[in-house]
């Protein structure tokens, strides 16, 4: 099966060659059909034209797309059929910038109908239907465009996506569209049409691709900032659309979430690897900013231990990120006592060269903490093995600790290295680690290409703390919310599943060794608060998910594709949580906002120990 790249590059110079000319009257061959577009879209995902050559199919120009490896244009009819399953807009793919057309021609479109499935067949995603290897023929210029057809609150249904059809391995490909039942049926039945929104809230920030997300369901949800919470696999928020724009991207909306996109936003409904379902805007509303501003925690008190997790995202000295990420700890996290970073660098970043240590990585950020007014942290951690953690090649994160020796010490125990394992001993009736920074079962295959747990032991006002910092394998892979499998797969979640195991194991061995062990256990878990994961992670009781102490509205690290999602959590163990002596505080200072310095919201606990 030919890569994505090399199907696109294939067509890609079929496709220039055929487009050089504005004007090509078509001599078809005898086995091409002359047909109109909703017969190519028909009523099911897969064109029953697909692979089938088509002649004169008939439409107007309604949106030019020249930038990308995507580049073609979008044609629709004006005179519609009366099943509201059938689209009457289609993707015409050039390859290269099209010649010859332009917005409001009338034109015929002779070619091959093709689906071209984005990110590739391996993806799940849905597939596009396109007219490839087009000769165009423009019939007359000047012409009304078809009126957009709007996606509002009532026209998009409650219910996400049929369930797939078993025969086919779970793909809704061949199920017959019901737009008026299916949410995602609804966005197909107008894939390729130009369509409209009107004052939509944005619940996705724009990122550095120019695109954001909106809801077109302003009640779906909601939470006190404006996005869109992700609470349940079974709520997956029917509302939400990605925005993208036709013109330059120098003019797209810096957005935040909670802001609007007031007035009308119209262009082609367009499927992407990034998102699915995409209204490519030739018309963009006014963005309304909502205000909205970055979170503060309050400062612990003098018999809180604060502890605090934070995703810097692949933080290497060459970053310019340093004074951010050093004042939203000093400013926003009011210096917790013990900080888990996670996805720390090596001392060069990415370039991959075998060098493994961060010590200058974590010394920066130090001295930035300090020249933001905060303490001079100590800091523990533990090279990994060149290579062998995953993420960025070349560029070995690891967690590690911050912490403030003026409040909390840190209990040495010399050995832990990359290889090997700390554990659990009894010292007069208490709990302590053999390895202290040290590992949890670095050698299993559980942590294959993943970060493993990071266990430390604090001393805070007399009494141990134990630490565990984590970073969950990713969810690199699976399908997404939009895949033409559905329910679609999840297969990240096996190695999650065996880590979790591992690090309940290795709490519960600290609680039978000492009933009332204070145990936090946090960082970016990469899995949802309500998910199998995090029940494994909690196991009988051993730990419980803080995060869940919050309002359902309150409960968000990460935002994606406009879901507002639980991605970074502190669990604790029985001691902690018994007397409810405790508060969280997820920290929205990143994931809403468009000029983020990591992907990522930071959590902190205080407790009394």
């Amino acid at each position: 099966m030919p890569s994505k790249s090399s199907a696109r590059l294939a067509a890609l110079t079929v496709a220039a060659a055929c487009s050089a000319a504005s004007t090509i009257v078509l001599t078809s061959p005898a086995h091409a059909e002359s047909v109109r577009i909703h017969d190519v879209q028909g009523s099911t995902r897969i064109s029953p034209y697909a692979g089938k050559q088509v002649t004169d199919v008939a439409g107007i120009v309604t949106g030019i797309r020249t930038y990308g490896s995507s580049r073609g244009f979008w044609i629709q009819d004006p005179q519609p059929d009366a099943d509201p399953a059938t689209s009457e807009g289609v993707f015409v793919f050039t390859g290269s910038v099209p010649k010859g057309v332009a917005v409001g021609d009338s034109v015929t479109v002779s070619g091959t109908v093709s689906e071209y499935v984005p990110g590739g067949t391996t993806s799940g995603n849905q597939s596009l239907t396109e007219i490839t290897k087009p000769i165009t023929t423009v019939v007359s210029s000047g012409n009304a465009l078809p009126a957009a057809t709007a996606i509002t609150s009532r026209s998009v249904p409650a219910a996400y996506a049929p369930a797939g059809d078993t025969a086919a391995g779970g793909s809704v490909n061949a199920l017959p569209l019901k737009p008026s039942k299916y949410a995602l049926d609804h966005y197909e039945a107008l894939e390729g049409m130009s369509v409209r929104v009107t004052d939509t809230r944005v619940v996705g920030a724009t990122d550095p691709y120019t695109e954001l997300w909106v809801t077109v369901k302003p009640h779906e949800n909601r939470n006190r900032h404006g996005g869109t919470i992700y609470g349940s696999y079974d709520a997956q928020n029917t509302g939400r659309l990605q925005i993208q724009s036709l013109g330059p991207t120098a003019d797209f909306p810096k957005a935040n979430v909670g802001d609007t996109l007031t007035g009308t936003t119209t262009g082609p409904l367009d499927y992407n690897q990034f998102g699915g379902y995409t209204l490519v805007a030739s018309e963009l509303g006014t963005l309304k900013s909502a205000g909205l501003e970055r979170e503060t925690t309050r400062r612990q008190r003098s018999s809180e231990l604060a502890v605090a997790t934070y995703n810097v995202e692949n933080l290497d000295p060459a970053d310019d990120t340093f004074a951010a990420h050093a004042s939203a700890i000093v400013n926003n996290l009011k210096s917790p006592d013990i900080v888990s970073l996670e996805e720390i660098q090596d001392n060069n970043g990415a370039k991959n060269d075998g060098t493994v240590a961060a010590d200058q990585t974590l010394t920066k950020l130090i001295d930035a903490i300090v020249a933001a007014g905060g303490p001079t942290y100590d800091w523990r951690s533990i090279d990994p093995a060149d290579g062998i953690d995953g993420g960025e090649p070349g560029g070995n994160i690891r967690q590690a600790f911050l912490f403030n020796p003026e409040r909390v010490s840190f209990a040495d125990r010399a050995g832990g290295d990359a290889t090997t394992a700390t554990g659990v001993t009894k010292i007069r009736g208490k709990a302590h680690l053999t390895l202290s920074p040290g590992r949890i079962a670095p050698a299993d295959e559980a942590w294959k290409s993943s970060r493993k747990p990071l266990a430390g032991e604090f001393v805070f006002r007399g009494r141990s703390v134990f630490v565990i910092a984590n970073h969950f394998n990713s969810k690199g892979g699976d399908q997404g919310l939009t895949a033409h499998y559905q329910p679609p797969s999840r297969g990240s979640e096996t190695q999650r599943h065996q880590q979790a195991t591992l690090v309940n194991a290795f709490v519960k061995d600290i609680l039978d060794t000492q009933k009332n062990a204070d145990v936090v256990t946090l960082g970016d878990i990469n899995d949802f608060e309500f998910s199998q994961t995090t029940k494994l992670l909690e196991g009988r009781g051993e730990l419980w998910s803080a995060i869940k102490s919050l309002p359902r509205s309150e409960r968000y690290s990460y935002v994606y594709q406009g879901n507002s999602q639980v991605l970074d959590q502190i669990l604790i163990s029985p001691s902690i949580r018994r007397d409810c002596d405790f508060e969280y505080d997820s920290v929205h200072v990143n994931a809403e906002f468009h000029d983020q310095i990591s992907d990522h919201d930071p959590q902190v606990l205080r407790f009394r120990p």
